[in-house]
């Protein structure tokens, strides 16, 4: 993968929604994803199989929703093996973050 960045994602919005009386609310978070990230990233994914791998490459990009609701979770990306976070994306039915087809 190349040096630049890719497209920009926005922050993470919260928004505060009030039931039906002033003891309960729910806080619901949301990240717009364009189409555009999501298609570098697929590049990136597809140029991966063609490309050296030196002593680092690229596995995933997660948006920071995600790995905010991994944390919820109990699950630190950022501690967690490249192969379990792989595991997990694929598992949540996610691996559009994926980076690269090489086995990790």
């Amino acid at each position: 993968m190349s040096d630049k960045k890719g497209p920009a994602l926005s922050t993470v919005q919260s928004n505060i929604l009030n039931d039906n009386d002033q003891d309960n609310f729910n806080i619901i978070q949301s990240q717009d994803i364009p189409t555009s990230f999501l298609d570098d990233i697929r590049m990136s994914r597809e140029a991966s199989t063609s490309s050296l791998s030196g002593d680092t490459m690229s596995v995933a990009r997660i948006p920071v929703i995600v790995h905010e609701k991994w944390l919820r979770e109990g699950f630190d990306l950022m501690k967690e093996p490249a192969h379990a976070i792989v595991a997990r994306l694929k598992q949540e039915n996610l691996d559009g973050f994926l980076t690269s087809n090489k086995k990790v």
